[in-house]
């Protein structure tokens, strides 16, 4: 509706995301290590015990790991059979001894039920290493608003929107706690709601990886974001270490780097490194011909032996041409356009309206809770440009020095 009244520029997205709190329970967490480090004591705890089953019963039972609810049942069925027919009687309280038979079947039923809860929390987990009990959906992130200030882990969701003209034109919601992986998904399920693609896309820092200039590449949109040393590369301090990659001159034509004592650091082998969305990026690791007696080494690696460099010379590519489009005179206005729009929108969303906290439970409820309050906030936008005489207003214009 906005853009069927002109009020959308259609020129770039500006995207950012900010993390609120479940509608949960905060002490309610299971966490990935502690299910497998538990999982793992109680399949060397069945291993001990079946043996002693196995001579008991004159039986060759097995229980693999990777179908161990499987062969606990078998057993099981096993020993409720053997009760069956051969007439054993279960006893219970005080003063009851239990025969060997009805201890070994409660034993493994009660592996059993273990394992089975074990499996529910495997299959809950989808990558995260974090639940909670009471919104399955929900991860355990750092929130901003930490009121105990002792970086306490809360339940939550990371909220990603997408701003054009000072109206919100996508949302969605994910479960990781880092923006990085939230990109790609994000734009494609952008640009199947809205029906069209941005020619460019504008972020912070927190969403450079190769995946994501390489997406934008072959879709052809133009990337404005923020490489993550782009405030590093500023300091005194990064330009005087000499361990940077940045700092050492490069030789294309050998495709060697040259290290601050004069040394060649040659290519010697390639490895293919496989990110979480399953991205597959070739990094070219470089190593010194020769680092023995040079006075620089304290100061250039910690390594033992020789220095090494791992490059992936696609990324540092598309960081560069990113680079190069922030620094222009539309990469400027775009950057100070989206601290202020997407930012801003996340500032009324959290303190003008107050909404700190979801109010449902579960991933859907929580996409349309957040939808519904998009909704009211895009409203609102248009009552004040209207008020304003501010129509088909897209960006803030730089202030003149």
């Amino acid at each position: 509706r906005l853009a069927s009244m002109g009020e959308l520029s259609k020129e770039t997205v500006f995207i950012d995301g900010t993390k609120l709190e479940a509608c949960a329970n905060k002490y309610t967490f299971v966490w990935k290590k502690s299910v497998g480090k538990w999982e793992e004591k109680m399949f060397l705890r069945i291993q001990d015990v079946l043996q002693m089953f196995n001579r008991e019963y004159l039986k060759d039972f097995q229980i693999s790991r990777e179908n161990r609810a499987v062969d606990l049942r078998k057993i099981v069925d096993f020993l409720e059979n053997y009760c069956r027919e051969n007439h054993v009687s279960f006893v219970s309280g005080r003063g009851k001894r239990k025969c060997l038979h009805q201890r070994y079947l409660e034993l493994f039923r009660r592996f059993l039920d273990r394992q089975s809860l074990y499996d529910l929390h495997n299959s809950r987990f989808d990558g995260r290493n974090s639940y909670s009990k009471t919104d399955v959906d929900a991860t355990f992130m750092h929130m901003k608003d930490d009121h105990m200030r002792n970086a306490q882990l809360k339940p939550g969701y990371n909220v990603q929107i997408g701003v054009d003209s000072e109206y919100i034109v996508a949302t969605d919601i994910f479960s990781d706690r880092n923006d990085v992986w939230t990109m790609v998904p994000f734009l494609e399920t952008m640009e199947d709601k809205l029906g069209f693609r941005y020619p460019s896309v504008t972020a912070d820092s927190g969403y450079e990886s190769e995946e994501a200039y390489e997406y934008l590449r072959k879709n052809r949109q133009k990337p404005y974001i923020k490489p993550q040393t782009y405030e590093t590369w500023k300091k005194r301090s990064f330009k005087q270490d000499i361990s940077k990659r940045e700092n050492m001159d490069y030789n294309p034509e050998n495709d060697t780097y040259i290290c601050h004592n004069g040394k060649l650091l040659k290519p010697v082998y390639i490895k293919n490194q496989k990110s979480k969305n399953g991205y597959l990026s070739e990094v070219t690791v470089y190593e010194c011909e020769d680092c023995t007696g040079c006075p620089y080494k304290e100061k250039c690696t910690k390594a033992k032996e020789n220095k090494k460099l791992s490059v992936s010379k696609t990324f540092i590519a598309r960081r560069q041409e990113s680079y190069e489009n922030i620094l222009s005179d539309t990469g400027i206005l775009y950057r100070m356009n989206r601290s202020i729009q997407v930012e801003g929108a996340f500032g009324v969303l959290k303190n003008d309206y107050e909404f700190q906290r979801f109010l449902l439970r579960g991933k859907t409820k929580v996409k349309l809770e957040i939808l519904l309050l998009c909704f009211g906030y895009n409203i609102n936008k248009l009552h004040a440009k209207i008020q304003n005489n501010r129509l088909k207003s897209y960006l803030f214009p730089l202030k003149s020095a």
